[in-house]
């Protein structure tokens, strides 16, 4: 094991390219910056977990871990081309060709990561907020470089029929479902994200219940409203102001937040229809609340959910031919109907 004239080591008479003491010093000091790197980063990381420690507020231990990671990730790349690219025509050089490689063979990696990007810079969701991205609905609990972290949850039956069945769930409301799913980055460029939370959080619900022909609707709407009012009074106070300072950022039309009634005929019943606003959580507990004080209304009332009925008018004339040759008719007697 020898030097040549270059400076380069040599195996029995072999050149090891790129193997002179030079590229030996530069590796073991790169070695060692990103080890002190990755310490100080652990120290930091622990440091503002000891400061958040007492927040309730997940968000900023969140943005601050944030912080930390892009700090670090942008002293080690710029660390590592300082140590080995000391001539600036070396590294454009070096740029370019590892530019052109990462556009080749890692495109999916690169698109994820300008996802984390786009995701940060326009704020399309936070750490906590309700979301239904590339399909999958739930809470954002983690946000990494390449991917979202989603506590999942159900949906309604009416929503989970139409998704498609890879998303598909045996929980048919919007609690949690205890899958935690995770989702590239890079499903922003692709697909929509829906979020639940960010600027309004609130929802508008709607039930619809069905009612027989000939029933009291005048009392039927007050004991709807009435429920929705009770139960959702609170959730109107807090959702008004929120609502009006949505309109008038986005300059949206007046869109009312108090409980409303609506109804529509059907060949079948009289459906009743009272919307509502909600939290984005705890909307099955409040919905519950709501159908609870109006079956126990609706039966005090006198007043009965229609379903689906059927009724006979007519059976077919049953005719059997006698051995004497006649032809003998019987209809089947039907029960009187109320």
């Amino acid at each position: 094991m020898t030097l040549n004239s270059t400076g380069a080591l040599s195996i029995f008479g072999v050149t090891l390219i790129g193997a002179t003491p030079e590229n030996g010093r530069r590796l073991l000091l790169t070695v060692a910056f990103v080890v002190v790197v990755l310490l100080a980063g652990r120290a930091l990381k622990w440091g503002v977990a000891r400061l958040n420690r007492g927040i309730k507020d997940r968000r900023p231990a969140f943005w601050s871990r944030q912080a930390v990671n892009i700090g670090i990730a942008v002293l080690l790349v710029l660390g590592v081309l300082s140590i080995w690219f000391d001539d600036p025509t070396r590294l454009t050089t070096a740029l370019g060709l590892v530019t052109a490689g990462l556009a080749f063979a890692l495109q999916r990696v690169v698109t994820a990561i300008a996802g984390y990007v786009i995701i940060l810079r326009g704020d399309t969701f936070n750490l906590g907020d309700r979301i239904v991205m590339s399909g999958v609905r739930g809470d954002v609990i983690a946000l990494t470089f390449m991917q979202t972290t989603i506590l999942e949850m159900g949906e309604p039956a009416s929503v989970t029929s139409a998704s498609s069945p890879s998303s598909s769930t045996w929980i048919h409301s919007r609690q949690y479902t205890g899958r935690i799913v995770t989702v590239s980055n890079a499903k922003v460029f692709d697909e929509p994200v829906y979020n639940y939370t960010r600027d309004f959080p609130y929802l508008w619900e709607e039930m619809s219940i069905p009612i027989r022909y000939g029933s009291d609707l005048e009392v039927a709407e007050k004991i709807l409203l009435a429920a929705a009012v009770k139960h959702t009074g609170p959730i109107v106070q807090l959702g008004a102001n929120e609502a009006a300072e949505l309109q008038r950022r986005y300059q949206l039309p007046t869109a009312g937040v108090e409980p409303r009634i609506y109804i529509r005929l059907t060949t079948s019943w009289l459906e009743i229809t009272v919307r509502f606003l909600t939290r984005t959580h705890g909307v099955r507990e409040l919905k519950s609340a709501i159908s609870r004080d109006i079956l126990k209304e609706f039966e005090a009332a006198g007043i009965r959910i229609a379903t689906n009925t059927y009724e006979i008018i007519g059976s077919p004339v049953i005719r059997m031919d006698g051995q004497d040759g006649q032809s003998y008719g019987h209809r089947t007697p039907m029960p009187p109907t109320d």
